[in-house]
């Protein structure tokens, strides 16, 4: 049987950003599958969801194995008969030099940052077109541009925004819609130290949010709010703050200059 309610499936949805989308979509009414690795912090998200209010559903899953991606989508499509959301949010930052990355650290870097995503979209894309619903890929400002001492990162989050740009072209016309979201450095507890093991080699600014671009950090409740928004109004980007598109504009105009601008807000 349907549910009546909008299910959204939130991965990634433990801690951190996920964590606050998944809120967000339960607060607006929808019913909400929470995906993660950690099964205490999971539990305690859908508690919380619950205790306001919200319907909220945990599942343990590792997206970076095929099995267990697939048994993902089978519970919420045995559970709910429908799927009208898909927050692709599990990604992982890292600190390091370009010119020392190995072929592994590469792959890891992808592991985190894009497979994810193709794993669960492929498999929820036949029960998103039946309802004509959302995907949403949560990319990063380095989806846009790199930026030093990033290690892999970027390369794997520009991995994510073309993918997301391909299947914003191919599933127009199905009715899916896909959304692609590039924050910058988001509040958190950790910040500023979080890279600190990574980053000992390197200037001290590449262990700062965002290596040390002079950007106000953003706050993920808010941003959350926007995801919800911007899947109603079926938006195809959001891009946080607004005036990084200034600099994404002028970089693919004028690389030089972009380069020189790079340098000075991330210094």
């Amino acid at each position: 049987m349907k549910s009546k309610r909008k299910v959204v499936l939130v991965t990634g949805a433990s801690a951190g950003l996920g964590r606050e989308i998944a809120r967000a979509f339960a607060a607006h009414g929808a019913s909400v599958v929470l995906a993660a690795r950690g099964q205490a912090a999971l539990e305690a998200a859908v508690s919380e969801i619950r205790q306001n209010g919200g319907s909220a559903t945990g599942v343990s899953a590792d997206l970076c194995d095929d099995d267990s991606c697939a048994n993902l989508i089978r519970t919420v499509q045995k559970k709910f008969g429908r799927l009208d959301v898909l927050v692709n949010n599990v990604g992982k930052s890292s600190r390091g030099e370009a010119t020392r990355l190995s072929a592994a650290d590469m792959q890891a870097a992808l592991d985190a940052n894009l497979l994810p995503a193709v794993r669960c979209t492929g498999l929820a894309l036949p029960l998103l077109r039946e309802s004509a619903g959302s995907i949403v890929n949560i990319g990063s400002l380095a989806s846009k541009t790199a930026s030093r001492y990033l290690g892999a990162y970027p390369a794997a989050k520009f991995a994510l925004a073309g993918y997301t740009h391909q299947l914003r072209l191919e599933l127009a016309d199905q009715g899916v819609h896909v959304l692609l979201v590039c924050p910058g450095p988001l509040k958190r507890n950790d910040s500023g130290s979080r890279y600190d093991a990574q980053a000992a080699d390197l200037p001290s600014a590449a262990s700062q949010p965002g290596g040390g671009a002079k950007l106000k950090q953003i706050d993920p409740a808010r941003l959350a709010e926007k995801i919800v928004a911007a899947c109603r109004r079926r938006q195809p980007e959001i891009i946080v703050p607004g005036k990084s598109r200034i600099l994404f504009a002028v970089s693919q105009l004028w690389p030089t200059l972009g380069d020189w601008i790079l340098r000075r807000v991330s210094s």
